[in-house]
């Protein structure tokens, strides 16, 4: 981590209670703790709550870079708890909405082709295609990490998808892939879980427009562990090129990076904006690369570890029960 940053995450406190904080090295320093005497129109009071901190980000993130270089200066500042013994909850409690893109790293869609015997898919840009989103149910579906997640008993194919998730900082709408990253707060992981043996109805014909169960594919209990925390866009030097790798137990699945997106992070959240504002706190899941276990005929169960890692943000890790 480069001097000045912090890590923005959610905690729970000595009365179980979720917390707003900043994390600096092996530090967990309490937002408003951290913010007392200094937030001058801001109530340090009012930012308990990550949502809180990022409805006014572009006041919020200079005064917790300020705290987090004070901190790493030795400077007397909050009290602050050994990351080692605290409890980290998802960052956002709860995102307003969560954007999943469909299909959108190139060595997926290719994996996927030949697993299927299809031709290779042309690029969605040469046929003059948007970016393709589905949502995700929030409160339902967002677990934090070192959670342990009962897999659907309806579902014998739960399968894993790493993802980098991008946390909007900003309200915007209709804005240019130029300008779009200016709308972001930070970057996260998200574990898009899916039930693959329950994306089709049975009974349905096969074209049909009602033969897809996105719902029961995409947004059962714990369907997206998120977390650790965000990290600040601005710390992120590459934003095209970030490694992501997804272990099931030992076993690397997914290794790959985010220049296999095929719709950039920008021209998601410029599409996505010229069909609904966006939100501070809202989410998008930016597309899993190849590795998935669908591919391989493998799926999660109970006893499984998942960690997903994600270059310059972190690692999330969860266990899997029945």
């Amino acid at each position: 981590m480069r001097d000045h940053s912090y890590r923005l995450a959610t905690y729970a406190d000595a009365n179980d209670e979720p917390r707003a904080a900043i994390v600096v090295d092996d530090r967990v320093i309490d937002v408003c703790h951290a913010l007392a005497g200094r937030a001058g129109k801001l109530s340090a009071l009012s930012m308990t709550s990550v949502l809180a901190v990022l409805q006014r980000w572009d006041e919020m993130h200079p005064l917790l870079k300020q705290v987090a270089r004070e901190a790493r200066a030795g400077k007397p500042a909050a009290e602050w708890l050994d990351l080692s013994t605290v409890r980290l909850l998802a960052p956002i409690l709860y995102p307003g909405t969560i954007f999943c893109a469909g299909a959108n790293y190139r060595d997926h869609v290719a994996e996927m082709s030949k697993a299927l015997n299809l031709p290779p898919e042309p690029d969605p840009h040469e046929l003059g295609l948007k970016p393709w989103h589905f949502i995700k149910a929030s409160a339902a579906c967002v677990r934090g990490p070192g959670s342990r997640i009962s897999l659907p008993a309806y579902s014998k194919r739960v399968d894993w998808e790493a993802e980098i998730a991008v946390v909007i900082g900003r309200e915007c709408r209709n804005v240019s892939t130029d300008e779009a990253l200016e709308f972001v707060a930070g970057l996260s992981i998200v574990n898009d879980l899916s039930a693959r043996d329950h994306l089709r109805r049975e009974g349905v014909a096969a074209d049909s427009p009602f033969r897809y169960d996105w719902l029961s594919q995409k947004c059962f209990d714990g369907a997206l562990p998120f977390g650790p925390w965000i990290c600040p866009i601005d710390e992120i030097d590459d934003l095209g090129n970030l490694g992501i790798r997804l272990w099931v137990n030992e076993e690397l699945m997914q290794d790959s990076s985010s220049s296999n997106l095929i719709f950039s992070v920008a021209e998601q959240i410029s599409h996505l904006s010229t069909r609904l504002t966006l939100k501070a706190g809202d989410v998008i899941a930016t597309g899993t690369p190849a590795g998935c276990g669908a591919a391989r005929g493998r799926f999660l169960k109970p006893g499984d570890r998942v960690s997903v890692w994600v270059e310059g943000v972190g690692v999330l890790i969860n266990e899997f029960t029945s």
